[in-house]
């Protein structure tokens, strides 16, 4: 019977026959599982047709590639991007596909301000401080509304797309490798993601606590990149 209480705290008791229709519908890794989904999706429909269209009509793939590079390419961005992975999933419900889709989004605003040749100060200091904030964040685990997270990750997606505008080729086409650092940074969200996710399902109700020890982890690497360590 799923309402019973436990006659020594009082409190609800979760019964076997409750633990075995959440799994059928949930899966062992909870309602979680079903969230990352939607997140995946919704990256991917930002991913493939960005790529799709990046080729229509073209036969060279320099720009693209050029564009998935620069993000995989850096220690820097790959700390970041991952760790906002993880600060979603540690935030869970909707941050989890909201606040990748605002770095992605705010990414592609700094990108056309370096196009556009439009100084934004300390470019630099804001991409290796950005894994230390977003890490120290998904590290504290602490509850925060989703538009505060949303734009505590799109102040810094600034700063790595005016660095990819800045740094684009001046014979790549704008339009390829802007798609490709959307497909490699949306990748690398879902890679945080899946990964949090992964280690939520072999350690259980620890999950979330790894995935914070997780984005400690992405902060002390953003220091260290303050430091010229990496």
């Amino acid at each position: 019977m799923r309402g019973a209480r436990s006659q020594e705290t009082g409190r609800p008791v979760v019964t076997q026959t409750g633990t075995i229709e959440h799994e059928k519908r949930y899966g062992t890794a909870g309602p979680e599982m079903e969230i990352f989904m939607r997140a995946l999706l919704a990256l991917l429909l930002i991913a493939v047709p960005t790529a799709a269209f990046a080729h229509t009509g073209h036969g060279d793939t320099s720009g693209f590639l050029h564009g998935f590079m620069h993000p995989v390419g850096g220690i820097d961005h790959i700390l970041a991007m991952v760790a906002v992975g993880v600060f979603a999933y540690v935030l869970g419900g909707k941050a989890l596909w909201l606040v990748p889709l605002s770095f992605v989004a705010m990414m592609a605003v700094g990108f056309l301000l370096g196009v556009g040749q439009i100084d934004v100060p300390f470019v630099e200091l804001g991409i290796a401080l950005s894994s230390v904030v977003i890490g120290g964040a998904a590290a504290l685990g602490r509850p925060m509304p989703v538009v505060a997270a949303s734009a505590l990750v799109g102040v810094f997606a600034i700063f790595h797309g005016h660095a990819h505008g800045a740094e684009m080729p001046v014979d790549a086409s704008g339009f390829e490798y802007a798609a490709g650092f959307i497909v490699a940074t949306a990748l690398l969200h879902a890679a945080g993601i899946g990964a949090a996710m992964g280690v939520t399902k072999l350690v259980g109700k620890y999950g979330k606590t790894a995935a914070q020890v997780a984005g400690g982890v992405f902060a002390l690497g953003g220091i260290g990149v303050l430091a010229g360590w990496l």
